[in-house]
């Protein structure tokens, strides 16, 4: 049964935490170099990807007791939160533009970078995470993917501006409140359950 709500926690919570993430400089970096929509295609499968592998991690964890769930999801928020606030700036890393401007060789290449710099990503843990908390995987499903896609394309085709009028700071500030937020949720759950 699909519900606005989560979908719609699920997008805020991935999008805050995925803003100030490495993706949308790598996007930035192929879609001023490429072609904006080949880029995207080939993003947009990979974070579709990630997102089928966290639901499936999400949708074992709904089949352990309830309480205890609700405190390893907390806690892995609390993680969470705290990995955002104490991240060091990873500097700029080269990426390889493929050798021509075809789709599949542009697709292609940011499939690759995507799926393998975001595997096992802080966005793809919170996704898992918030598939067990609500036991919903369509809802938070979309609502992660929807999030991702959403930064990729801010980050294609436009991210250097967006970081001129948002501190980087204030959208990972923000990020690690909603996840320590969630985080007192679960646990609260988990004792009062």
């Amino acid at each position: 049964m699909f519900s606005f709500s989560i979908t719609a926690i699920a997008f805020g919570v991935v999008f805050l935490a995925e803003l100030p993430d490495k993706t949308a400089l790598a996007g930035l970096m192929l879609g001023t170099r490429y072609r904006a929509s080949y880029v995207f295609a080939g993003v947009a499968a990979a974070f579709a990807v990630h997102v089928a592998l966290a639901i499936a991690a999400g949708s074992v964890l709904t089949l352990l007791p309830h309480r205890l769930v609700q405190a390893v999801v907390g806690i892995l928020f609390l993680l969470g939160a705290a990995m955002l606030l104490l991240k060091k700036d990873d500097g700029d890393e080269e990426i390889k533009p493929p050798a021509d401007q075809s789709f599949w060789k542009v697709s292609g290449a940011g499939f690759m970078l995507i799926l393998v710099a975001e595997f096992g990503d802080l966005t793809q843990i919170m996704t898992a995470n918030l598939a067990a908390r609500y036991d919903d995987p369509v809802s938070v499903g979309i609502g992660a993917v929807l999030a991702l896609w959403a930064v990729a394309g801010i980050g294609i085709l436009g991210g250097r501006t967006l970081m001129k009028y948002v501190p980087l700071r204030l959208i990972t500030k923000v990020a690690a409140a909603v996840m320590a937020a969630l985080a007192v949720f679960s646990l609260y759950e988990a004792i009062a359950g």
